[in-house]
């Protein structure tokens, strides 16, 4: 006798896919598995509050006006292959006007040519000079999506694993947050959240995204919540009058809040009870939106500014949200500057700079500087080669690591080699990356308190590299 299980399945694939909606609300027991239970008690929340910010910087960000070489011989080369300086019609910012952010780390640069390279700043990340002088922010240096250690010569020879479609931006968009291509539908991040998910008395707030949607913050059960940056995003005719009518709204609530008694329904009701329920709780962590928990003023006008911002008063409120372990998503575009580099770069990285110095000033003043970790993170670099009002996409690149935890004042990983066809370019500037993302990955995790065995099976590539942990906290 042949049973019809096509409800049943139906009910699993709606109740996994529900579990996959930014509508989801509260602590979602349904979603909580046996295997997932299992996973969260290898991680430790122990030792209070932890919280992650990423910030990544859509489309690809230019390395080689990040971070730049001002000592007078690599800076003469790094000229020559990027056009001449600006005053020139190149795209080098002129040793002089990088004087106030050249950086004086408590360790030498490491890498192949190094011979005396001192490296600074662009001149618009300034506001976080004081940050990396103060040993709480630091770079690592040539990162990006790596499957294991390559070189030229097994790129050349295709000896390697490499990540699918290298250069493209949405492959490695993907591949930067979950370590697969686009389509991925699991990411670091969310994965990470998974093994919180029982650590937070509520675990809707255990990965939030204040920038719309993310794989990054994908889990298998930890669903990322969306919010605006005016707070939850509600269910506007529940919260508010409906039609102008208190009635209206009673009876809207009901229709999508009671119980049902066919399971499609009801489950979608449940859903729809959770994100309500969620939206009220988020509203009282936020509080008094003119009445700030912080006196640091971000700057509203800009939206990594009003993101950050929210981030930050979340972050005030992760009391009433019931937190203990959070990872947060935010991002600013316009970073894709083949043409128009020096017109555009600048002024994000203005953005940047103001907007994270802000936010960490925010975290001191809250007692948290020690609790939360902000990183960058980036499609990919750019080619070190001008091509003529810009630079094309490349593979490794830079980014920073601030909080109060971090061991800063430091680089982390290797300067790369800058030669036209050098031993670590792919041709015009497209830097090798010696630092993998699952290296990056792994020791944020280890900070959060996940233990050496989940951080394997997060980053399933990372046992094939000789520092999972690159050293970006105190042990």
């Amino acid at each position: 006798m042949k049973l019809n299980r096509l409800p049943e399945l139906q009910r699993r694939e709606f109740l996994r896919r529900s579990a996959q909606l930014g509508l989801a609300g509260m602590a979602a027991p349904w979603a909580l598995n046996l295997a997932a239970l299992g996973e969260a008690a290898a991680a430790d929340a122990r030792g209070g509050y932890k919280a992650l910010v990423c910030v990544f910087l859509a489309g690809g960000n230019d390395n080689g006006r990040t971070l730049v070489p001002v000592d007078v011989a690599s800076h003469a080369n790094l000229a020559s292959l990027r056009g001449g300086t600006t005053d020139l019609g190149g795209l080098v910012a002129p040793r002089a006007s990088l004087a106030a952010t050249t950086l004086s780390p408590r360790v030498p640069l490491t890498g192949t040519g190094v011979n005396g390279t001192q490296l600074a700043m662009a001149a618009e990340l300034l506001p976080l000079k004081p940050l990396f002088d103060a040993g709480q922010l630091g770079w690592l240096l040539n990162v990006g999506s790596l499957m294991e250690p390559t070189t030229k010569v097994q790129y050349l020879a295709k000896s390697v694993r490499l990540p699918p479609k290298l250069f493209s931006h949405n492959d490695q968009q993907s591949f930067w947050q979950s370590s697969g291509a686009e389509g991925s539908t699991k990411g670091w991040g969310g994965a990470m959240g998974d093994l919180f998910l029982s650590s937070n008395a509520t675990s809707t707030f255990t990965c939030i995204n204040a920038s719309g949607n993310a794989v990054f913050l994908m889990g298998d059960q930890a669903v990322q919540y969306q919010i605006s940056n005016s707070g939850a995003v509600p269910v506007n005719g529940v919260v508010s009058n409906l039609f102008g009518s208190a009635a209206c709204s009673q009876a809207l609530n009901k229709m999508i809040t009671a119980s049902r008694t066919h399971w499609m329904e009801a489950e979608l009701n449940r859903v729809a009870l959770r994100s309500i329920n969620a939206q009220a709780t988020v509203k009282a962590a936020l509080g008094n939106a003119n009445a700030l928990p912080f006196s640091a003023t971000f700057d509203t006008t800009q939206s990594l500014g009003r993101q950050l911002q929210m981030v930050a008063r979340l972050i005030a409120g992760r009391s009433t949200l019931g937190a203990q372990r959070q990872v947060f998503f935010v991002s600013i575009g316009g970073f894709d500057n083949h043409d128009f580099l020096l017109t555009q770069h600048p002024g994000l990285l203005g953005q940047l700079a103001n907007g994270l110095s802000t936010f960490q000033s925010a975290m001191t003043e809250l007692g948290m500087a020690d609790n939360v970790t902000t990183f960058t993170a980036s499609d990919f670099g750019r080619t070190l080669s001008s091509n003529g009002d810009g630079s094309d996409h490349g593979w490794g690149a830079h980014h920073l690591i601030m909080g109060g935890a971090v061991r800063g004042r430091r680089f982390w990983g290797k300067w790369p080699l800058q030669a036209h066809n050098g031993p670590n370019d792919l041709g015009q500037g497209r830097l090798i990356p010696t630092t993998s993302v699952d290296q990056l990955g792994a020791t944020l995790a280890k900070w959060m308190g996940v233990s050496p065995t989940e951080v394997s099976a997060l980053f399933p590539n990372i046992n094939r590299f000789d520092q999972p942990d690159l050293g970006f906290f105190s042990a």
